[in-house]
């Protein structure tokens, strides 16, 4: 067991929402054609949380607080924090700074409607903000939310800041609003960080590459960021629309998911953003993101 608590973290969508469903072709107005299941998922993840002593935070759609309520009830009921996710899963570069606010402040009245509790974390969906689209930094910070967790510190061809900080930091977008940003896991190889902390990452790599991670983390005394997918531990979705590159990321080890998440709930403590929150604001590390720092 770890001498630090990392970070667990879901976002909490319908399977039909991935953004390789909509690169396939899928609309939003096809979505009542597929049925929801994110239910009993989370109702899984939810029993092994509590049988590992684990907190998380839930990262939930705006869309799933008005489908879906009993959901994001049950998370709320089970002392989890709720944070939001957005409201209808749209990347970032597809909304305008005017159409995002109204985004984020829709979808974070609704989940403090149903959690009953204030609702101060964001994770853009795709993790879609980059420096072209920093400017939402600025944004996050005038609604008040204290901390995002959308900033990936890799290279990848939809999303990305390689050269941004790897652990908690003080983000500022180009207009000198600040937050705190949270990255996902990674590890370093010959010079590049290599993604390990979740989603299909965590699905398609040995789990010694994550464990390894988290150990390094341990040693430096840094939390660690993990993220999941409900639909992630739901091996019997339906095919979806999609590229084959994007049907292999979004199914690949499907029935290995809670395999591996159960061995690192045995291995790991992990808590929730909020209870850290206080921890990671004192970090001295800071970094300006914006279109002209692009490297």
């Amino acid at each position: 067991m770890s001498n630090i608590a990392h970070m667990m973290s879901f976002d909490v969508e319908e399977y039909f929402h991935a953004e390789a469903a909509a690169r396939g072709g899928l609309r939003r107005e096809d979505w009542d054609r597929y049925p929801m299941r994110l239910g009993p998922s989370v109702d899984r993840i939810l029993e092994l949380l509590a049988e590992h002593g684990a907190s998380a935070t839930f990262f939930v759609l705006g869309w799933v607080a008005q489908n879906e309520p009993e959901v994001v009830k049950r998370i709320a009921a089970a002392g989890h924090e709720i944070a939001s996710h957005g409201m209808r899963h749209q990347m970032l570069t597809r909304l305008s700074p005017k159409q995002f606010r109204q985004d984020i402040l829709e979808s974070r009245k609704l989940l403090e409607d149903l959690g009953q509790r204030p609702v101060v974390g964001y994770r853009a969906p795709t993790f879609s903000i980059m420096h072209g689209t920093a400017w939402a930094l600025d944004t996050l910070a005038e609604c008040g939310f204290v901390y995002d967790s959308s900033i990936f510190p890799v290279r990848h061809d939809r999303y990305g800041v390689p050269e941004a900080p790897r652990w908690a930091h003080m983000a500022q977008g180009p207009g000198g609003g600040r937050l705190l940003e949270i990255p996902p896991l990674t590890r370093q190889f010959l010079g590049a960080n290599i993604p390990v902390g979740g989603g299909g990452y965590l699905r398609l790599l040995p789990g010694r590459f994550l464990a390894g991670a988290l150990k390094k983390a341990d040693r430096l005394g840094r939390p660690g960021m993990i993220y999941l997918h409900p639909w992630e531990l739901d091996p019997g979705q339906p095919v979806l629309p999609m590229s084959a590159l994007s049907r292999f990321r979004h199914r690949v080890n499907l029935s290995r998911t809670e395999a591996k998440l159960i061995r690192l709930l045995r291995a790991f403590r992990f808590g929730d953003v909020r209870s850290l929150q206080d921890e990671l604001l004192r970090t001295g590390e800071s970094f300006v993101y914006g279109p002209e720092h692009k490297s």
